[in-house]
């Protein structure tokens, strides 16, 4: 059970809150369930993101799917930092202004993705700035639980349960469990056709 000390955000299912749910503006939870394994470090994940994050957001509005974010903080340790984390933990206050809000707010933390190396999200006054990008984010509840890092133990369950999951890198994508290819050969995401025929 988790602790109130390290709470949860709005809109997560799972053991401790630790996946992120998107259901569009379906009212219940689809058949299918299209879960994204992802690191917001990831420049992999972020060209997936760029290339198909807007048509599995649309696979959802349809009620076509359920689309699970399952994230990871893997880079951090690879690449030095804790971007990773704390860039998770500002998407889980994200959370808690609404589905459509932190989907948002992912799309511009990737399309502001700095290079890997770079430690960038680890500042929680670039998180705030690049908050401005959608609207109504930005208040006194959001920016109080990106500067006090109020989640971040809820993105360290979220990182573990990544660890557990027994996937081996980001980005993974799975539809109700069975693997969907999201890059091709050289590493670039697979055209929106190419991807939906996968689902069929």
């Amino acid at each position: 059970m988790t602790s109130p000390n390290t709470p949860t955000p709005a809109n997560t299912a799972g053991p401790d809150g630790t996946i992120l749910v998107y259901t569009g503006s379906a009212r219940q939870k689809a058949g299918d369930t299209l879960s994204v394994y992802a690191d917001l470090r990831c420049p992999f994940c972020r060209r997936m993101e760029q290339g198909l994050g807007a048509v599995m957001a649309d696979l959802a509005v349809q009620g076509r799917i359920t689309l699970e974010y399952r994230f990871a903080t893997f880079i951090d340790n690879a690449a030095g930092g804790t971007g990773s984390l704390h860039a998770l933990s500002a998407v889980g206050a994200a959370a808690d202004a609404g589905q459509e809000p932190y989907l948002r707010y992912i799309r511009v933390l990737f399309a502001s993705q700095p290079a890997e190396e770079d430690d960038l999200f680890a500042d929680s006054d670039l998180l705030l700035r690049l908050a401005d990008e959608v609207e109504g984010l930005r208040g006194p509840s959001f920016d109080r639980q990106v500067t006090d890092g109020t989640y971040l133990p809820w993105a360290r369950r979220v990182s573990a349960a990544f660890q557990d999951s027994g996937i081996a890198g980001t980005p993974t994508v799975l539809l109700n469990g069975r693997p969907v290819p999201v890059l091709d050969p050289t590493g670039y995401a697979v055209s929106p056709e190419v991807f939906l025929a996968e689902l069929e």
